[in-house]
């Protein structure tokens, strides 16, 4: 299969399919001692227009899952199992036919956006030749794209800001540019990994309004990572809970944040602050 009959097949539907489908995801590492899972038969599904939150602790697992998902896993890693969006696999295909894929169908947002974006490059430079790279065009044509996209997640003054560097921008605004990059090719599914961990809660509420507002505008399936409750009751529709490389729970957000079933759920939502109760002592997750 070329490249961009890849791109062109993963734009059809397979009649009845969600926008994503994972099942009995694991992922595993060479050790000297032998493999060593990461991820264990995970499995969970996202529509279109809907939000995933996947929530657990440092090393649960979740950032590792995505980045199967994206083809993008660290030297050595490997994913069994299914992956497939609108029905079609994605584990197996070559890396010239997932980065066709990447950005133009899943676009991924990361963590930390200064570490993402290239010092040495304008942003304009960076988001215009993401655009390119998958649409190709003029560069003027790929230019007005970006100046777009940079309005749509509120960048104040785009034409002239386009050309300013990522150590012009504030951290809050760097996570906006990151967005701007993902949303300019109009993918089916936005991965968000912990977007908003390093922001201020004013600058974080900020994000994940323009985050909703743009998924009620295009109908983008989200899938958000993140080891915040607090989060992921604002963001999600469903929920998946990981510790330590295992699905521990999966269920809508009322569900997970009204009637939690494992005991692991109910120590990470007992562990929140509670805003009635200043004083309480806060607890450690022990389950």
């Amino acid at each position: 299969m070329s490249i961009t009959s890849a791109a062109r097949t993963i734009s059809i539907p397979v009649v009845g399919a969600p926008l994503l489908e994972v099942e009995h995801l694991s992922v595993s590492f060479p050790t000297s001692s032998g493999p060593a899972t990461v991820v264990r038969d995970a499995s969970f599904r996202v529509d279109q227009g809907t939000t995933l939150g996947i929530v657990g602790e440092s090393g649960s697992g979740k950032s590792m899952t995505s980045l199967a998902v994206m083809g993008l896993l660290p030297r050595g890693g490997t994913a069994t199992g299914s992956v497939r969006l609108f029905g079609h696999e994605l584990l197996g295909r070559t890396d010239r036919e997932l980065r066709r894929i990447r950005g133009d169908r899943i676009a991924m947002v990361f963590q930390d956006p200064l570490s993402s974006l290239n010092p040495y490059y304008t942003i304009g430079v960076q988001i215009t030749e993401a655009y390119r790279a998958h649409r190709g065009g003029s560069q003027a044509a790929a230019r007005k794209v970006a100046i777009e996209a940079l309005e749509r997640v509120r960048i104040a003054d785009p034409d002239r800001r386009i050309d300013h560097y990522p150590h012009q921008f504030s951290g809050g605004m760097r996570q906006r540019i990151m967005i701007a990059m993902a949303i300019c090719l109009e993918p089916d599914l936005i991965i968000c990994d912990e977007p908003t961990t390093a922001l201020d809660v004013t600058v974080q509420a900020q994000i994940l309004d323009l985050l909703a507002d743009l998924q009620r505008q295009t109908g983008t399936g989200m899938v958000f990572i993140t080891h915040d409750l607090a989060v992921v009751s604002r963001v999600a529709d469903d929920v998946l809970v990981m510790k330590d490389g295992d699905e521990v729970e999966r269920g809508t957000t009322e569900q997970i944040f009204t009637a939690p079933r494992a005991p692991y759920t109910r120590a990470l939502l007992d562990a929140l602050p509670r805003i009635d109760d200043p004083f309480e002592t806060l607890k450690g997750v022990q389950a």
